[in-house]
């Protein structure tokens, strides 16, 4: 192994191989000092793999492909279903919109302050540094145990059989999904740059697709089509309305989940040029383009097909739009087409999930055959296709798990919930952080009172699951309504659980101290290992 030295040959702050200019913002990260978080320096984390090589067009995509996936064309019917009326189902994409801007600009100010892949995994760290390694640990059970694709996956396998004229048998449709998963990861695993390329085309062309089903919408309400009445859904909007509490937070949970990725650039900014500029620029630009889609395309949804149409459509509401407004033969198409938008999702989405397992590895974070494998590039040197097979287990047993049908809307809820508990502690400790250190550098401020709405509507997504629906079961029944809560915090608590085991419980049993000890790989990642001392 390499001396930690070596890294000062390493052109950590530029694109790799070239003495990239330092964006002035950025420099203030080697000052941190004690406020640096985690173990490792930011020339330390920095090191290794391709390099800083994602510009604003890759960043913008990034956050566009992650975005624009599964959620807008499957899930508008079961928000509809839960809410029960067009006007609420509308009034939530509008909230979501809201509240993902709000969120984007408190993960900006904290991407601006550290500069760095991982994301939350980071913001935790600056934040809640004792017990040491507690929030990290925590964080990374959620992750990697949560941290799968199979909705999309599932998608994917769904519409392409739409399209091809198969019935959706549950078998053909798991092994799809494990094509697609596995594809995937070689894809990202042993061609990096081919990967980057094919996620940035299939982003421009989910764009592309929404703008025909938007432009679709607007000649649907002109009545120049066979729709009798499109304005029918808008009449009366909020009749048969919703007045659950529960409803409501297990919808907005849903349409977060289309929203989510507008933090997708915090994942892997160890690979952005001008991390801080890039990340002001197209976190924002992506965002908004999304945001503004997503209505339009609901209005699109609602003009051409009637309540009852669209709550019985299942995952498969846009394939519905397209056979009421031209057709079966453009139904069969249009699947075709989600299948490609969804498959999209899921490579941009493995991207940037196995950037966040690779840096929890890097940390220390207990891994079994050990924590050095999983963070390295192997076997290129620039994608760590160690991190692509931590996100393609849990990905392969959620597909071949339960029953799609059931599986699909307990998945979309049980990726949330924890999320928000995450959330809500980024957001006390962006406070924490305004309060006690006033003088850190900040390239970028979140506007306060966008910080608390955020921090109020994460309360109120915590809470309210836990108030009974208004149908009394839920919308994943025969499971209660309540599980996917419970299941999120027992995976929370879990990892309290693994690291009490790790840091004081095995210590103690077999007397030992865990010393830490910083290896340069040979790709020249810095990877912080723990040794086992004997305590006499």
């Amino acid at each position: 192994m390499a001396d930690v030295k070596a890294l000062e040959n390493q052109k950590t702050f530029g694109e790799k191989g070239s003495v990239g200019s330092v964006h002035s913002e950025v420099e203030v990260v080697g000052q941190l000092g004690e406020d640096n978080p985690g173990v490792l320096t930011f020339e330390e984390d920095t090191a290794g793999g391709m390099g800083r090589h994602l510009g604003v067009f890759s960043c913008t995509m990034l956050i566009v492909g992650r975005i624009i996936g599964t959620g807008i064309f499957s899930t508008p019917s079961s928000i509809l279903s839960s809410v029960g009326s067009v006007g609420a189902s509308l009034m939530l994409w509008v909230l979501g919109f809201v509240l993902s801007f709000c969120g984007l600009f408190v993960w900006l100010e904290y991407g601006t302050m550290f500069p760095r892949s991982g994301g939350e995994k980071v913001y935790l760290e600056a934040v809640y540094k004792k017990p040491r390694f507690l929030a990290t640990v925590i964080f990374a059970t959620n992750a990697i145990l949560l941290g799968f694709t199979a909705s999309g996956c599932i998608v994917f396998a769904n519409n392409i059989l739409v399209s091809a004229g198969h019935a959706a048998d549950r078998w053909v449709v798991r092994g799809i999904a494990l094509g697609v998963i596995f594809f995937v990861t070689i894809l990202h695993g042993l061609t990096p740059r081919l990967g980057i390329l094919l996620m940035n085309t299939l982003s421009l062309f989910k764009v592309i697709i929404l703008l025909f089903v938007v432009i679709s919408g607007w000649v649907v309400l002109s009545g120049k089509t066979h729709i009798k009445d499109p304005h029918a859904n808008f009449r009366d909007a909020f009749a048969g309305s919703s007045h659950s509490s529960n409803d409501y937070a297990t919808a907005t949970f849903k349409v977060l989940n289309a929203y989510a990725g507008w933090s997708n650039i915090n994942y892997v900014l160890n690979e952005v040029k001008n991390p801080v500029r890039t990340l002001k620029i197209a976190g924002p630009l992506g965002l908004g383009i999304c945001a503004v889609l997503y209505l339009l395309a609901n209005v699109a949804y609602f003009a051409a097909a009637t309540k009852d149409e669209i709550r019985k459509s299942g995952v498969t509401v846009a394939s519905l739009f397209f056979g009421n407004v031209f057709g079966k033969e453009a139904q069969k198409a249009l699947s075709a087409i989600v299948a490609l938008s969804a498959l999209g999702n899921v490579i941009t989405v493995t991207y940037a999930a196995s950037r966040v397992n690779q840096e929890l590895a890097k940390e220390g974070v207990p891994l079994p055959f050990g924590n050095k494998f999983w963070a390295s590039n192997w076997p290129t040197g620039k994608s760590p296709l160690p991190g692509l097979i931590v996100h393609l287990i849990p990905s392969v047993i959620i597909i071949l798990g339960p029953p799609p049908a059931v599986a699909y809307p307990f998945i979309l809820d049980i990726e949330g919930y924890p999320a928000q508990i995450i959330n809500l502690f980024i957001i006390l400790g962006l406070f924490w952080l305004r309060w006690k250190k006033p003088d850190l550098a900040r390239p970028f401020k979140v506007w306060l009172p966008f910080a608390v709405f955020f921090f109020a509507a994460a309360v109120f997504l915590i809470v309210a699951p836990f108030l009974r629906p208004a149908n009394k079961v839920g919308d994943t029944p025969p499971l209660p309504y309540y599980l996917y809560c419970l299941v999120g915090i027992a995976i929370l608590l879990a990892g309290v659980v693994y690291w009490a085991v790790w840091r004081v419980v095995l210590p103690k049993v077999f007397g030992y101290a865990l010393v830490p000890r910083k290896v340069v790989l040979e790709d020249g990642t810095v990877v912080n290992v723990f040794d086992r001392k004997k305590i006499d």
